[in-house]
């Protein structure tokens, strides 16, 4: 399967070959030029970053990757659905039609609906990337994340993964879980409440990909065999609801009690932002990558993608 860049909708799009021929190489590139910060790759570049939801790291990464490149970020909103005209009633197909007409290079969308980046995708002569579309996808948070991975364990063939908490709405999961069915003997712990385990979709795909996966509802009972623990939140605004009392807490939050229990070379992610599922003296374990590599990863994957999408 080839991997078309036009535009980044989904994380089915990539392929093996290209993650590790060219996505992690020009993302390991990246960090020199981040260090020597005088690149023109992307000059009198422009972008559009267009939020219907809120965003701190994919807003300001996508941003400060543009900056970094040498391109400019020439009209930017997080809250479109109340600062523009969808507020008054207009149609996301229209808007991007408008948008345009303005000639950027690139638009970089989150919407609060499933499959807003493909509607986008059809009705534009520019690429779209997706930064988030509801509960359906979240291509470069799993991107960043699987570098992230490949990054810090050297490898990601045969890891065994745990993904905790929000598995039926939380797309930085779903998309994570569609690459790593690009590898091989790939182990997944599912760990959620009975409410909120992953979707039928993402196991069935694992299924013919050939991934293992269980599910559970008790983090200590696999925590101490993973070589990830991907901590995820409730995804309070679109309808989750978690029992928050003390003993239903522990069966999912990684705390201090924990780190006795996870594997001395494993790593600890959260796509953030977090609620109380690690706690805060977990921050200072260096097994915990969440506040670092996987924040530079961040920037160092979504530079890649903007140059790789912008420049063909």
């Amino acid at each position: 399967m080839s991997t078309d860049l036009k535009h980044i909708i989904e994380a089915q799009q990539f392929n093996r070959e290209w993650l590790e021929n060219e996505l992690f190489p020009l993302a390991e590139n990246m960090q020199e030029v981040v260090r020597l910060r005088r690149s023109k790759t992307l000059l009198k570049k422009r972008m559009i970053s267009f939020f219907y939801e809120p965003s701190t790291r994919t807003r300001a990464s996508f941003e400060i990757a543009m900056d970094m490149l040498g391109g400019r970020v020439v009209f930017s909103t997080e809250n479109a659905t109340q600062f523009s005209s969808v507020a008054k009633g207009e149609t996301l197909e229209d808007t991007i039609r408008v948008l345009n007409r303005y000639c950027p290079d690139v638009i970089v969308l989150r919407s609060s609906n499933e499959g807003d980046a493909r509607r986008a995708a059809d009705v534009s002569s520019v690429p779209i990337i997706n930064a988030g579309d509801g509960a359906g996808q979240h291509p470069t948070q799993a991107l960043l994340d699987i570098y992230t991975i490949y990054k810090k364990l050297k490898k990601i063939d045969g890891i065994s993964i745990a993904m905790v908490g929000d598995l039926a709405k939380g797309r930085t999961v779903r998309s994570l879980c569609y690459l790593l069915g690009k590898f091989k003997n790939i182990e997944i712990y599912f760990i959620s409440p009975k409410t909120t385990r992953m979707r039928d979709d993402i196991k069935e795909y694992l299924k013919r990909h050939g991934v293992s996966f269980t599910e559970g509802s008790d983090l200590r009972k696999n925590i101490h065999q993973v070589d990830v623990i991907y901590q995820t939140r409730p995804q309070t605004e679109r309808g989750t609801k978690f029992d928050l009392s003390e003993e239903a807490r522990k069966l999912y939050t990684v705390d201090e009690d924990m780190l006795g229990i996870i594997r001395e070379d494993a790593i600890i992610m959260h796509p953030f932002p977090r609620n109380l599922e690690i706690t805060l003296e977990v921050d200072k374990d260096p097994r915990a990558v969440y506040l670092t590599d996987q924040i530079d990863s961040g920037l160092f994957t979504r530079m890649a993608l903007l140059k790789m999408v912008i420049c063909g």
